[in-house]
């Protein structure tokens, strides 16, 4: 550096136009090296930049380090505008496709007296969305990753709006269930796109970890409000319970503008693996489902259960083989991926098969309306929501193992006594006994879903994120469709409500005895 000030600086013999940024200087011309020292001086326009400095510098801005320079606050303030308005996208689309995966369960005896078809034709409004969901988050995760989660997350969000519509217009059963599978569609996309957009609007752990805690905060909200929200629209038109969805999901796009573009890769999308991700997950949802009417043995539900061996089949061989696949199978050498899983899948059994048994309980063994079914389930979803703003700091009291343990015990204890309650067993005692099953959700998913996230390299949360609710959107719709079965096999609804109960308490025990391999302490990932 030979000379400084004016509109130029000398740089071993060689001249360079310059200019002020913000009123702050530093020196690097064009083509140098970064400076590894503070340094006094000028900042070098670049080749591109408009114009040299067009006034002298003064003697003040001669002498200000450029490691000192506040010009990097506009950057801060940038960053904290973007990750608020990340996590509010996040937190209002988690909360749509959850209140529309609440709400629905509610108005189940009245979609049937409306539309027509038996325990079947119910099972196939509940899981014509999950099973689609679950089959279609694979690809999701991926494509998250591929063109940008904001970009996925608005597609997404605008085709699940657009299908809500046409649930409410859907003039018969039919059209309903088609409608259901394009629902979906979306929210598989939107999902995985909201973890990954808190992944990338916070790099500290810390606050990570509180923004999931947030997000799960909206999912908390939405299965508290669905079902009185559910049972009141039910009473005026079931048809509201979709319309609903709109305004709400218009509301999920407005926050984009805000968010700077996400990065992307440009990877080859895995066709094959997904057609045979679709073929599994269908065969084996048609295969469960249909045997309630039909019986294991009858030859459409072998044929679709054989579709779903040889699909899965495929699958892996297809995963296993492709240069770019959208489930990366070495993923599940890491202990954290596959116990997260196995937790995940396990949740959704108790957290979503029971909506779907008690409000038909509700409403078809002790004659509830819709409203009154609402309010039965308000105490559950009330707790899980009262205690999901805390779960972050459980987890720092008591440990990730033990707040994850707990829940699924506290879910087990729940579903056992509710499966020991007799008949005339009063209402207050079953809504009581469901409190237990709420309070799993914030103790199991939010400290869960923030360890997967540290777990893995920032450009693999999206795929991450859609392996983790693939399996919740699988233990969601299996637990529909056995139970569902279950009800229809049995003598009695209450046999069929306690052997879907018990089942459900087997498995969560068999998980609860696995978290204590979950490490307590993430790895750190690029």
């Amino acid at each position: 550096m030979q000379k400084l000030g004016g509109t130029a600086v000398t740089w071993n013999g060689s001249t360079f136009p310059t200019r002020v940024t913000s009123g702050f200087i530093g020196c690097r011309p064009v083509g140098a090296p970064p400076a590894r020292r503070p340094v006094f001086g000028v900042v070098a326009a670049p080749r591109s930049a408009p114009g040299p400095l067009t006034r002298p510098l003064t003697r003040w801005e001669n002498f200000v380090p450029t490691t000192q320079r506040p010009a990097a606050a506009p950057a801060i303030r940038d960053r904290g505008r973007h990750a608020v308005a990340a996590l509010a996208a996040a937190v209002v689309g988690f909360f749509v496709i959850t209140l529309d995966a609440t709400i629905v369960n509610v108005a189940l005896p009245r979609i049937r007296e409306d539309l027509g078809g038996g325990m079947t034709g119910l099972q196939w409004v509940v899981d014509g969305y999950t099973m689609m969901f679950a089959a279609l988050l694979l690809s999701a995760g991926a494509l998250s990753d591929r063109i940008g989660a904001r970009r996925a997350f608005g597609a997404g969000l605008a085709v699940f709006v657009a299908a809500s519509a046409a649930c409410g217009l859907a003039p018969g059963l039919g059209p309903l269930v088609a409608a259901r599978f394009v629902q979906g569609a979306g929210a598989a996309v939107v999902m995985p796109t909201t973890l990954a957009l808190i992944r990338e609007a916070y790099d500290d752990q810390a606050r990570r970890a509180r923004a999931v805690a947030v997000w799960a905060m909206g999912g908390a909200a939405a299965a508290a409000a669905g079902p009185l929200v559910g049972g009141a629209l039910t009473e005026l038109s079931w048809r509201l319970i979709f319309f609903i969805n709109v305004p709400v999901g218009v509301a999920a796009l407005l926050p984009l503008a805000r968010i700077t573009p996400s990065p992307h890769r440009r990877v080859p999308f895995d066709r094959a693996g997904q057609i045979a991700a679709i073929a599994a997950m269908g065969g084996l949802t048609y295969g469960v489902i249909e045997a309630g009417a039909d019986g294991f043995t009858s030859p459409r539900v072998l044929t679709a259960l054989a579709v779903a061996v040889a699909g899965l089949t495929g699958f892996l061989m297809i995963e296993a083989r492709a240069a770019h696949p959208m489930v990366p199978l070495e993923m599940f050498r890491d202990r954290t991926m596959v116990i997260a899983v196995a937790v995940g899948f396990t949740f959704m059994i108790g957290f979503y098969g029971m909506p779907f048994l008690f409000s038909l309980y509700f409403q078809q063994s002790r004659g509830l309306s819709s409203v009154a079914t609402g309010v039965a389930f308000l105490p559950m979803m009330a707790f899980s929501g009262l205690l999901t703003p805390a779960s972050t700091r459980l987890v720092r009291r008591v440990g990730l193992r033990a707040s994850i343990t707990g829940g699924l015990l506290l879910m087990a204890a729940g579903m056992i006594s509710l499966a020991a309650l007799p008949a005339t067993a009063p209402l207050w005692a079953v809504a009581t006994l469901m409190i237990p099953v709420g309070l799993g959700g914030p103790l199991i998913m939010p400290p869960l879903t923030a360890r997967l996230l540290d777990s893995v390299p920032v450009h693999r949360a999206g795929v991450a994120a859609g392996i983790l609710n693939t399996a919740r959107q699988i233990g969601g719709a299996l637990a529909v469709a056995v139970f569902g079965a279950l009800l229809a096999r049995h003598a009695t609804f209450l046999n069929g409500l306690r052997t879907s109960l018990l089942i459900a308490v087997v498995v969560l025990l068999a998980t609860a005895a696995a978290t204590p391999l979950l490490e307590q302490r993430p790895r750190t990932t690029p």
